[in-house]
């Protein structure tokens, strides 16, 4: 028997013994197989946490090559959260049912017979989305889909659609509800074009102490079941809850259009650093003249180099002259701060990173307020929607931010908004005109203090107004 002919037999075997042992029919509890059996070419699933997505979605992707459906796509919010997510439990199945995918974890892909044909992925920017065109897709799940960014509508529809006329494919949004009913998962949670499925840790057969954990929950944090972030994390329903966002963003009060003319506006660049997340820098426009604050330019970008960075920063200095530059310095970014300055001759000084809650709370304030401002469609504004408190890990004392949803762009506009000036602004102080009776109520007011001030005056003889003959009391007699 030649290599060939033996190589053929071994692969037949392994896709014989998968299809025998990977019975999905047996594997899934029913709201997860009817989500990946529904015939549906687009689908989505509102699910709580440890309702068994990941395990209903790596085994349907699994399942596609070896059904000769075409190859399988996984995406969420980076790559590295794919790996954290999906990789594992990929793994998992794959040696369980013995499905002889070769994994190769640098890449993040799964091969049969040296031809990879499951790919994970990040989309973190628009960048990355272009590395899914070009396939034919059999299936495609997006997952983590709340807070995926507003551009992968345009991944979906440009990219993913016309990918499926090869394999006749089919995609899966899955998520938890988002803190406010807004965004792209959301809109095709509630697209009649879409097929809609929901379900939550109580359908998980799996997990039969999640009862007792959540009894716990309401304890500890003193709230009932009724309690917005209880009704999304553990009951998977939509409901508003704007108090768990970090940020205050409403496009209503916040967005705007262009900057006021006429105005002397000043700037200033924050900057936050990453290689696995990404380099985001945040310009904010303010003036001693005016209360407001605005994000006047952004850019988040991944895997830069210093050089790359240091470029950039040069062309947004150059442009826009700001009044000073500040970067986060913790752990390797004091080193790469430092090489900036030397070699670009930059002016860099590090980023107050201390009490950061009560700086964001100022920052909160201002968006309430109506003085500060960014476009609805910027990436500060998307991003504003997604970072969220953890309710379980804060305590009255002590608030924690979720590591669900990381913001470079929150974090650089933090750092400048705690550099810019605009509190210098000291409001004028109007006067009422005469013609009204707040203005002639005022007048009097004024004519009462500046009387009872000389009265007072000539009872002191040597006062600095008789020595300059400053004339008093229209009838010239003392008091």
């Amino acid at each position: 028997m030649t290599p060939e002919l033996l190589a053929e037999m071994e692969h037949l075997e392994r896709r014989v013994a998968a299809k025998r042992t990977f019975n999905l029919d047996k594997l899934l509890f029913p709201k997860q197989l009817a989500f990946v059996r529904d015939p549906a070419t687009f689908a989505t699933a509102s699910c709580t946490r440890r309702a068994g997505k990941s395990v209903g979605i790596g085994a349907w992707l699994l399942e596609g090559p070896l059904k000769n459906c075409g190859p399988s796509l996984y995406f969420t919010i980076t790559r590295k959260k794919a790996k954290e997510i999906i990789w594992p439990v990929m793994l998992r199945l794959n040696r369980e049912h013995r499905l002889g995918y070769k994994p190769n974890e640098s890449d993040l892909t799964l091969s049969l017979d040296g031809i990879p044909c499951v790919f994970l992925m990040g989309v973190d920017n628009k960048g990355e989305i272009e590395k899914a065109r070009g396939t034919g897709w059999g299936r495609v799940a997006g997952d983590e889909a709340q807070i995926l960014p507003q551009y992968v509508e345009d991944m979906v529809n440009d990219v993913l659609m016309p990918s499926f006329m090869d394999h006749d494919g089919k995609i899966r949004l899955i998520g938890t509800p988002g803190a406010v009913p807004v965004g792209y998962f959301h809109d095709t949670v509630m697209n009649p074009e879409w097929s809609a499925h929901a379900w939550s840790v109580w359908e998980n057969p799996h997990l039969p102490g999640a009862r007792a954990m959540l009894d716990k929950v309401l304890k500890v944090r003193g709230v009932t079941e009724s309690h917005p972030s209880i009704q999304r994390e553990w009951m998977g329903r939509w409901v508003y809850d704007p108090d768990s966002l970090v940020f205050q963003y409403v496009a209503t009060t916040n967005d705007y259009g262009d900057l006021p003319e006429r105005v002397r506006w000043q700037h200033v660049l924050g900057v936050d650093l990453g290689y696995d997340d990404a380099d985001a820098l945040a310009l904010l426009a303010f003036s001693e003249d005016r209360p407001e604050v605005y994000l006047r330019e952004e850019w988040v970008g991944p895997k830069q180099t210093i050089t790359q960075l240091a470029e950039r920063l040069q062309v947004m200095i150059a442009k826009h002259d700001p009044v000073a530059v500040v970067m986060d310095t913790g752990g390797l970014g004091k080193k790469i701060a430092e090489e900036i300055r030397s070699r670009h001759q930059l002016p860099i000084k590090p980023a107050e990173k201390s009490e950061k809650f009560t700086h964001i709370e100022l920052v909160n304030d201002a968006l309430r307020s109506g003085r500060m401002f960014a476009r609805k469609d910027s990436r500060f504004a998307q991003d504003s929607l997604l970072v969220e408190w953890d309710k379980e890990r804060s305590t009255a004392d002590r608030r924690v931010i979720s590591d669900r949803f990381h913001s470079d762009i929150c974090d650089a506009v933090l750092y400048a908004y705690r550099e810019s000036l605009h509190w210098m602004h000291v409001p004028a102080d109007p006067k009422p005109k005469l013609n009204t009776a707040e203005g002639q109520f005022a007048e009097q007011q004024t004519y009462e203090e500046q009387l009872e001030a000389q009265i007072e005056a000539r009872k002191n003889p040597d006062a600095a107004w008789m020595q300059a003959g400053e004339p008093i009391l229209d009838d010239g007699e003392w008091p």
